[in-house]
């Protein structure tokens, strides 16, 4: 069979572009590939662990305001900071938990203890023990510590697993003024939906007592609303903070200038 030389060029051109094509399509793989483990996979993951950028503090319709010692002014976290006292710790070998009275007591007189109404105004998709308007069983939330997503079920092992963290510490608080409040007072502060945040169970240990000095949130994105509200909650009760603290806070400030007061309201 006798082929044309018109058709064999179009042959010829036709497996060009095909092989083009292919050649196109594999570098688009490829370079597809390359981005994905270099880059593109961390990029695709970041929302979810740069986790919520802040946290709830009250829900009118049910919680009740906890009175402070000062009301906390609106305004710049940065000038409240400056505001703030600078001295050095007071001792901490007379510190006992008792001194900021029973644990999660129902200080607002709503009818609920205070770990239950965190949990509830933290947690959705909120679970109630059968019989209990007050008793949370189970949830879920966007953990702002860590910046996982976190299942709450209540249980003699998994309860440990969420815990309520004092976003001022007690223990801190008690080498930083609150040794000068009443009894009234600190129950206040030890209670009060300010100073109160649902967190990953291992984080608040790591945190132990620690100022923002010693330790900040692995969530970076949640860093200045957590200075903002340790900042909030030490305007609140007259708290002070070391020069190491301050300083700590400021460098987290410097990133969120226009980052303000957290207040109940």
């Amino acid at each position: 069979m006798t082929i044309r030389w018109s058709e064999y060029r179009r042959a010829r051109r036709r497996s060009r572009q095909a092989w083009a094509l292919l050649l196109l399509l594999a570098a688009s793989v490829a370079a597809s590939a390359v981005w994905f483990f270099a880059a593109g996979q961390f990029s695709a993951a970041e929302p979810d662990l740069a986790g919520p950028s802040q946290a709830p503090v009250f829900d009118s319709s049910w919680m009740k305001p906890v009175t402070p010692v000062h009301p906390v002014p609106g305004g710049s976290a940065v000038a409240a900071l400056e505001r703030l006292a600078v001295k050095g710790r007071a001792p901490k070998d007379n510190y006992q938990r008792e001194a900021f009275g029973q644990a999660w007591l129902d200080v607002d007189r709503n009818g609920c203890d205070t770990r239950n109404d965190i949990l509830r105004r933290d947690l959705t998709a909120v679970g109630f023990t059968e019989g209990s308007k007050c008793k949370v069983s189970s949830g879920v939330f966007h953990e702002p510590y860590t910046g996982k997503m976190v299942d709450f079920r209540r249980g003699p092992e998994s309860s440990k697993d969420v815990q309520i963290d004092h976003v001022v510490a007690l223990g801190d608080a008690w080498q930083k003024g609150a040794q000068q409040l009443t009894l009234l007072q600190r129950q206040s502060l030890a209670n009060d939906p300010l100073n109160l945040i649902a967190a990953d169970g291992p984080a608040n240990q790591e945190k132990s007592a620690g100022d923002a000095a010693t330790w900040l949130p692995k969530n970076k994105n949640f860093r200045c609303h957590y200075v903002a509200r340790q900042i909030s909650v030490k305007t609140a009760y007259g708290l002070w903070v070391t020069q190491a603290e301050k300083d700590a806070m400021k460098r987290v400030l410097d990133s969120c200038p226009d980052q303000s007061t957290i207040t109940a309201g």
